[in-house]
């Protein structure tokens, strides 16, 4: 039996070879997931050997990882804003920029808004971390994909909440209005795809492919959505690393009201919010008749 420091040089050594980012901190997640600890605890177990039956575990998980499979299909969670998601090939894995727009749209209301809508939720990363943050907001989840509604549907009953879900293409089937819509929506334009990193590749491309220009379905979203929107109602919405102001100046031209973009993390204006104009006819009607939240 190998000891443990030896077997985490080796394979970021062997994961470093196959040009993975980040290769020692890869190694350490996926060593620190066969052994049923936290990676923090390796660093108290280096001189410990690990069984043969974990390396065997552990060789097949540095392959699939070596040939690009993301490190959380691997794990097959990831931490969003605190709480634990079930990550896999249904839906994008929720990345930490995601994160911070959660965290703009908390400040931005100082009381939770009553109905709550996240379009295209995917793993319903964005919605549940609202929902967790807002107990009595009326949270509705929807995408095009019954996949990934499953999945969102999943990580709602491990977080113990139940929002209501609909499979709708953008609107179609969304009823009533809202005092917030946020989306996360595919933006990269469709010849780009092929030149994404294996690791991105291995999301849906219904999730990614946003027409020739990248903005194809945010333009739709845009108009679509002024009809569900109460007065003063937020938009927020994550678009590509070079879309921001394109975007704000399409919800200018539209009426939306205060478009503007604000920055990630590393600066770079990827979150468009905007307001909607003051409604001159009545909400729109929610229909009765849609599933339960259960359902």
């Amino acid at each position: 039996m190998k000891p443990l420091l030896e077997i985490l040089q080796s394979g970021a050594a062997y994961l470093e070879k196959r040009k993975i980012e980040e290769a020692r901190l890869n190694m350490e997640h996926l060593l620190a997931h066969v052994l049923g600890c936290r990676r923090l605890d390796l660093y108290l177990r280096f001189g410990e050997a690990v069984p043969e039956a974990d390396l065997a575990t552990l060789r097949e998980l540095l392959r699939r990882r070596g040939e690009g499979e993301p490190l959380q299909h691997l794990l097959g969670s990831v931490e969003f804003c605190g709480h634990e998601f079930i990550s896999d090939h249904r839906a994008l894995i929720p990345r930490p920029e995601t994160e911070t727009l959660v965290e703009l749209i908390l400040k931005k209301f100082a009381t939770a808004p009553l109905r709550v809508l996240d379009m295209a939720t995917g793993s319903g990363c964005i919605g549940l971390s609202l929902a967790k943050a807002w107990p009595l907001s009326a949270v509705i989840l929807a995408d095009i994909s019954e996949d990934a509604l499953d999945l969102a549907r999943l990580n709602a009953s491990r977080l113990g909440i139940t929002p209501q879900f609909i499979r709708s293409d953008l609107f179609e089937k969304i009823t009533g209005t809202f005092d917030l819509i946020v989306a996360n929506l595919p933006y990269i334009p469709t010849a780009e795809i092929p030149t994404l990193s294996p690791e991105v590749k291995r999301d849906p491309v219904l999730a990614l492919d946003g027409g020739p220009d990248g903005l194809r379905i945010v333009e739709r979203f845009l108009s679509d959505a002024l009809p569900h929107l109460n007065s003063n109602a937020l938009i927020a919405l994550e678009v590509g690393h070079d879309q921001g102001a394109p975007v704000a100046a399409r919800c200018a031209a539209l009426g939306y009201l205060a478009a503007h973009t604000a920055p990630d993390l590393p600066g770079i204006h990827r979150f468009v919010f905007a307001t909607a104009p003051l409604r001159e006819t009545k909400p729109l009607p929610v229909d009765d008749t849609l599933p339960s939240p259960e359902a």
